[in-house]
């Protein structure tokens, strides 16, 4: 090993004064980059730094919380204006989603318009056609109570569009299980098609081929005893006493009174033909039929009389549907051309009151 060492040779009393001193080591030239010398003034020499393992531990810390936290810089950066490639699968995934339930939202809307037709056929022409009362807007359009089904689906991101997507789904469900169960009626009612034509009152209770016994009408009249404008829940027919009275359509005899319910009807038959359909006769002579007693339309069932509330012998007669009393001029169709019952129609309203 070589030394060039270039020293200052006078030293004064009392006095110390900084050597500095460069030396090249030819054949250690790298290694020297690695150590670090610190000149002692003393021995006028250099001194191999060592570095306490305290020191080391507070370097290694601090290098290693730089680089943390410079990491931490960069992965905010990089996340924050750029996607991962997981993150780039997962946003197209969530755009097919968001645009096949877009697609799915059109494919109900059709469906809901389809249902809508069937159900307003099925209200005004099915049921219509078989006599059975509409289903209620309250019934098929009933909502979900109770427990909020989609409580799950509400924690996620776009949950208004899925939740949305499921209620018009589980509403489309209910109203065909109610259609369904509505055409399960309907044909019941079709099957026993025949048996409630035989149920359905379709005849006049008098003969009255040349109409001239129809008397008053449907509607609002003035009480021949009370003299009061009343509503008139029947149609009245003049016929001598003891004329016969027929059913108009098979059925049971329900009720056989003498003046019921205080109504003036005098000596009634109620006859419940099922079905919904009842016909009442009133102010009779007499009976033919006995309670209870199984009638078919065109049987004897009493004679007109003028019993009760009654002014002259004439049969009142009401037809009822489901409770409801119906104007019993709409069921003569097996009696009446049309001609006929314009001609019906307007002979029963030129009378302003009753004879009950």
């Amino acid at each position: 090993m070589y030394f060039n060492l270039l020293i200052i040779n006078k030293l004064k009393k009392g006095y110390r004064s900084i050597v500095f001193v460069i030396i090249t080591l030819s054949n250690t030239k790298n290694t020297m980059a690695k150590v670090k010398y610190r000149f002692n003034p003393e021995s006028l020499s250099f001194d191999k730094v060592r570095t306490s393992f305290k020191i080391w531990i507070l370097k290694s810390f601090t290098f290693f919380s730089a680089s943390i936290v410079i990491s931490i810089i960069y992965y905010v950066v990089f996340s924050y204006f750029f996607d991962s490639p997981k993150e780039k699968s997962l946003i197209r995934e969530k755009s097919q989603l968001v645009l096949q339930y877009e697609i799915m939202g059109k494919k109900l809307d059709q469906v809901q318009s389809v249902l809508d037709d069937i159900q307003q056929r099925d209200d005004n022409i099915y049921r219509t056609i078989f006599e059975a009362e509409p289903i209620s807007k309250a019934v098929r359009q009933a909502g979900f109570g109770g427990v909020n089904r989609y409580d799950e689906i509400e924690k996620n991101t776009n949950s208004e569009l899925v939740v949305n997507t499921a209620r018009r789904i589980d509403i489309i469900s209910k109203r065909l299980y109610i259609q369904s169960k509505s055409y399960d009626e309907i044909i019941e009612k079709a099957l026993n098609k025949e048996a409630m034509l035989k149920c359905t009152p379709l005849i006049m209770p008098i003969s009255n081929k040349d109409l001239t016994r129809t008397a008053s009408g449907f509607g609002w009249r003035i009480h021949p005893i009370y003299k009061i404008r009343k509503f008139h829940e029947g149609m009245d027919f003049t016929a001598p006493t003891g004329t016969d009275i027929y059913a108009t359509a098979d059925g049971i005899v329900a009720e056989l009174e003498h003046n019921p319910y205080g109504q003036g009807y005098g000596k009634m038959i109620m006859i419940d033909h099922g079905f919904g359909y009842k016909t009442i006769y009133g102010h009779m002579d007499g009976f033919k039929a006995k309670l209870g007693q199984a009638v078919k339309r065109g049987d004897v069932i009493g004679y007109v009389g003028s019993t009760g509330l009654s002014t002259a012998p004439h049969l009142h007669y009401e037809v009822r549907k489901n409770g409801n009393t119906q104007n019993p001029a709409y069921f003569y169709a097996n009696d009446l051309t049309p001609e006929q019952f314009d001609q019906m129609i307007d002979i029963s309203s030129r009378s302003g009151q009753t004879f009950d």
